[in-house]
Parts: C-alpha cells; sequence; structure tokens
C-alpha cells in the first residue's frame, strides 16, 4: 500500500466514525485529569488538620517523576527490542538513536527538576517529613526497573540500612522486579549488537591487528619523545615514564584478550572483548558513512549514563541541604547512603577508553 493509498484509507475510517464516537474523546477524559489533579492527598492535612504548603510541591514533582520514569522505560523498551533482532536493519538505527535522544531529553529535565525542589527551605520540609515515615524514594519501583533495563546488575547495588535491596519491596512489586531481572538488559543487548560489527571479522581487513600496530608505533614515539625531554630532569622523566607505562598498561587490557576478561571477572569491564573491539572500531572509524548512526548511538548511552548520574548528584546534594546527616525516612542513611550511588555508573570504564584510546 502507497503512503497515498495509506492517507485515503485512514481518512476513510475517519469519515465512518460515528458523530456521537466522535464526541467522546474530550481533552479532559483522553488525559484522565480527574484522576491526575486529584491525586495530591496531603497527609498534613489529614494527620495535622492544615495543609503544609510545601508538601503539595512535594508530591507533584514526585508524581512528575514517576510519569517521566515510565516513559523512559516506554522508550527503552522499544530499543530493546530492535537491540533483540539477530540481524539489525541499519535503517533502524535513525530510530535508536532518535528514541535514545528523547531519553536524554527527558533525563535533562529532570536534572534540571530538582531546582524546582531545591525552592522548599529546609524548614519547610521539616513541618511534614516526619509524616512520610517510612516511605521513601528508593521505593520508587519503577526507578529500580529502570536501573534493571538499563544493566545494573544486583551485586553492585548499595546496601539499603542493614537490609538488603529487596527489604523496600511488597511481594508483588518483588515478582515484577524478579520478571523485570530475566529480561536482557539494554548493556547486554548492546553488547551482542557491538560483538556484530560490520568489517570486526573480515579476511580483508584484520581490525585488532591495525589497532595494535598503530598503537605500537604512537608508543614507542611517545616513549622517544620522553626520552628526548630537554634539560635532563631524571625525577621528571621518571613521572612522565610512569605515566607512559599506565597508558601501555591499558592498551595491553585492550589488545590482549586475556588481560580484558581479567578484568571481566573482577567486574571492572562490563563487555566482552570483541564489543570493545566493535566500540573502538565504531568511534576510529565514525567519519565513514556506515558508522554515523551507530557512532551517534554510542555517544546517546554515554550521555544517559553521564545524565543519570548528575541526577544522582543533584539529588544527593538537595537531601544534604534539606535534611544533613538525618536518616532518610524509608530507614537508609540518608545522604550517606545516597552518595555511595553516585558510583553507579554503568559505561565509567569506557567513556575512558573510548575518547581516550579510541
Amino acid at each position: 500500500m502507497t503512503e497515498r493509498n495509506k492517507m485515503d484509507f485512514s481518512r476513510g475510517i475517519s469519515k465512518e466514525l460515528k458523530e456521537e464516537d466522535k464526541q467522546e474523546v474530550h481533552y479532559s477524559s483522553y488525559l484522565q485529569l480527574e484522576k491526575v489533579l486529584n491525586s495530591q492527598l496531603l497527609l498534613s492535612e489529614k494527620h495535622l488538620g492544615k495543609k503544609v504548603h510545601d508538601e503539595h510541591l512535594f508530591i507533584v514533582i514526585h508524581q512528575a517523576y514517576e510519569l517521566w520514569f515510565k516513559q523512559i522505560l516506554f522508550e527503552l523498551e522499544s530499543v530493546c527490542d530492535f537491540l533483540l533482532e539477530s540481524i539489525m536493519d541499519e535503517k533502524k538505527m535513525l530510530v535508536l538513536v532518535s528514541r535514545l535522544n528523547r531519553v536524554i531529553a527527558i533525563l535533562r529535565l529532570l536534572v534540571d527538576q530538582v531546582a524546582v525542589l531545591e525552592t522548599m527551605a529546609p524548614q519547610d520540609f521539616i513541618e511534614f517529613r516526619d509524616l512520610l515515615a517510612p516511605a521513601s524514594g528508593f521505593q520508587s519501583l519503577q526507578f529500580r526497573i529502570l536501573e534493571c533495563r538499563l544493566g545494573l546488575a544486583m551485586h553492585r547495588r548499595v546496601q539499603y540500612g542493614k537490609h538488603g535491596f529487596k527489604a523496600a519491596f511488597t511481594a508483588g512489586e518483588l515478582q515484577i522486579l524478579d520478571e523485570e531481572q530475566k529480561k536482557p538488559t539494554l548493556l547486554e543487548l548492546v553488547q551482542l549488537w557491538l560483538e556484530r560489527t560490520p568489517g570486526l571479522e573480515s579476511n580483508e581487513f584484520n581490525f585488532l591487528q591495525q589497532y595494535r600496530d598503530a598503537v605500537g608505533k604512537f608508543l614507542q614515539a611517545e616513549k622517544e619523545s620522553i626520552k628526548k625531554q630537554p634539560g635532563g630532569n631524571a625525577e621528571q622523566e621518571a613521572e612522565l615514564l610512569k605515566s607512559w607505562e599506565k597508558d601501555k598498561n591499558i592498551f595491553d587490557s585492550i589488545l590482549i584478550e586475556e588481560l580484558h576478561n581479567k578484568l571481566m571477572s573482577t567486574g571492572e569491564r562490563n563487555f566482552s572483548h570483541k564489543a570493545t573491539l566493535g566500540a573502538l572500531m565504531i568511534f576510529l572509524y565514525r567519519e565513514e558513512p556506515r558508522f554515523h548512526q551507530p557512532y551517534q548511538f554510542l555517544l546517546a548511552l554515554q550521555e544517559i549514563d553521564s545524565l543519570i548520574t548528575k541526577w544522582r548528584y543533584a539529588h544527593v546534594m538537595l537531601v544534604q541541604r534539606q535534611i544533613g546527616s538525618k536518616m532518610g525516612t524509608g530507614g537508609s542513611s540518608g545522604y550517606q547512603y545516597l552518595r555511595a550511588t553516585i558510583r553507579l555508573s554503568l559505561l565509567y570504564e569506557y567513556n575512558h577508553i573510548w575518547f581516550s584510546y579510541g
């Protein structure tokens, strides 16, 4: 069916709709505004007999977060569905990049949204904070699903108070989380996709050997340059050689599969050796037309990882400002717990490798 035929078909269906059916769709009912706008139930009014003004803002902000989490999960699910295909149609890369860019735009909004919550003074938060216990942001099921879908492993999670990660959720929520953990994560699917990078395995072109030769020449030139430093400062030369040795070790961990696998076994690397080479190839040959969209895809993944870290940090600073070192309403250590979550980057080591050694 041509695009024009599709349009004519669509118009035909529209004309056949009964007049009363058309009138059923209304802005308010379509968006379920009666439910949404009446779901800000203030505990201060119920328990203190008066409304604490800033509690309304607190509820709206967190409800907005949950709606945006839902949209992010919706976008990521579609991206994962594309990546699940054993043979990726490269024409779909534009769609993947577009949807990841949408996630990026939402995450930027979420980071900026913290500034709205910062307009609430600590004294105003104290007026209703005790009423929230034992509720906590840690109990956000959607955010935990988001972490799972992105690829945050259970063993990397920060301990929640004196209990494990699952202590904060109901039996029904735990079932949902368990089902989510059975699905392939975005990180796993990206690894499989990278392992299929075009040209990585070719009789005509050996990328690993080409990269190894280029690295060898680069390291040799760097070492000779250090040796030729004017002034003969032995201490400075020793420091430069120490830095050179560090670079060489990182290159070795990329070039030598056994070293890479050892780092994977200790959790210092997430991607397989082959996937890492695929990513390096995309970064090194990003000006080639076939790698334009894959390169943008990897950049989008890095930006998502970075923005989640920024959001965690903004949240940490907000909590420190609001409650200081007090315990969280859900029983966690509050600021200390949130501060520990900042290091939960999924692609930190690869950001360094791709940009510094790609």
